[in-house]
């Protein structure tokens, strides 16, 4: 999905965060309101936090003081300007609560585009449909999967670009990926290299990158022919592509789907994501984090076909201390919260290419 080429940034925007802003349950939310070059959020709607800013929330001094505010009416009160209503939040299950449905209908009222992370697909569904085509707003659902015609199995037809393209992986689930691969192409762009990314996440293509697809929609055989398209498309723009990476090689539940992004974007470098705090798995307390050691192991011998130069794991994004990190691993190593962080990551990528 490429919502850049449907709004012309910056957009105002609402964020639907209902009861998660700032919590892991609102992680699209909390992404689109800090990093987003594509919507810029004017108030986000959490009744449970009303009354404060995003910035205290966030606990972020580099976020604005974006308004808090109980509902969507409070919202559009304090910016008549808005143009979208960004929903942030996927509830259990990823069906639309009966209490947004009152929110949402008074947005779309209010001239405003309604982009959904929901597995519900509003545009499928007549009542929205309806409702939008009287409203003269449009519906994206990010999460809806490409249409048959445009499902391939991968080819190898990345090998053919002349961008680098730099893969996003990590040690588990919700270690950080996404936010790294944006700090990455964030700090590219701000050192003067043309840069692009691919997001693989719901909360990617609402930020902002300039391809997406939500790719655990795409059936399997598919995944990596899909993710081989978006890159491939980024790449006739940009000499740098990043690509957000999703779980982990040594995951069993979600393996399979890291293969496939690491086969469809067979990146000339990786940089790993890490926890160093994390023994047990995000949602799955049998599994344990297998570690650095073993998942670097299990890229470089996974990553590439054997006629190809080795991909290496040129740096560790790390939650820890990154020099401590750097010298327990042997990579060079940064904290893209800390000051210079993402610029270390990129200067380890560009010395690896």
């Amino acid at each position: 999905m490429d919502l850049h080429g449907a709004f012309d940034a910056p957009v105002p925007a609402v964020v639907l965060a209902e009861g998660a802003f700032g919590t892991t349950e609102g992680k699209t939310a909390n992404g689109v309101v800090m990093h987003s070059e594509l919507f810029e959020a004017r108030a986000v709607v959490d009744s449970a936090r009303a009354g404060r800013t995003a910035a205290d929330v966030l606990g972020r001094d580099d976020v604005a003081d974006v308004p808090v505010v109980a509902s969507v009416d409070a919202a559009l009160e304090r910016a008549p300007e808005t143009e979208a209503l960004v929903i942030g939040v996927a509830p259990a299950g990823g069906q639309l609560p009966d209490a947004w449905v009152e929110d949402i209908e008074r947005a779309m009222r209010a001239g405003c585009d309604v982009v959904s992370g929901l597995h519900t697909f509003l545009s499928e569904r007549p009542r929205w449909q309806e409702l939008a085509a009287e409203s003269g707003v449009r519906l994206f659902d990010v999460r809806k999967p490409p249409a048959g015609d445009d499902l391939r199995v991968g080819d190898g037809r990345v090998d053919d670009v002349d961008a680098d393209v730099v893969l996003t992986m990590g040690t588990d689930c919700a270690v950080g990926k996404r936010t790294t691969t944006f700090e990455l192409y964030r700090a590219a762009r701000e050192a003067g290299l043309d840069a692009g990314w691919v997001a693989t996440g719901q909360t990617g293509i609402m930020v902002g990158a300039h391809r997406g697809v939500v790719v655990d929609r795409v059936p399997a055989d598919f995944t990596a022919g899909v993710v081989e398209d978006l890159v491939c498309a980024v790449a006739e723009d940009h000499d740098f592509v990043f690509v957000e990476g999703q779980a982990a090689l040594t995951h069993r539940a979600y393996s399979g789907v890291t293969l496939s992004l690491l086969h469809g974007a067979n990146p000339d470098a990786v940089v790993l994501v890490d926890d160093p705090d994390r023994e047990g798995r995000a949602d799955f307390e049998r599994f344990s984090v297998a570690g650095v050691e073993r998942e670097v192991a299990a890229i470089e011998s996974l990553a590439g076909s054997p006629d190809e130069t080795e991909t290496p794991v040129a740096a560790l994004s790390t939650w820890g201390d990154a020099d401590e990190q750097s010298a327990a691993w042997g990579l060079p190593a940064g904290n893209v919260y800390d000051d210079g962080g993402p610029e270390r990551l990129l200067d380890a990528v560009l010395d690896a290419l």
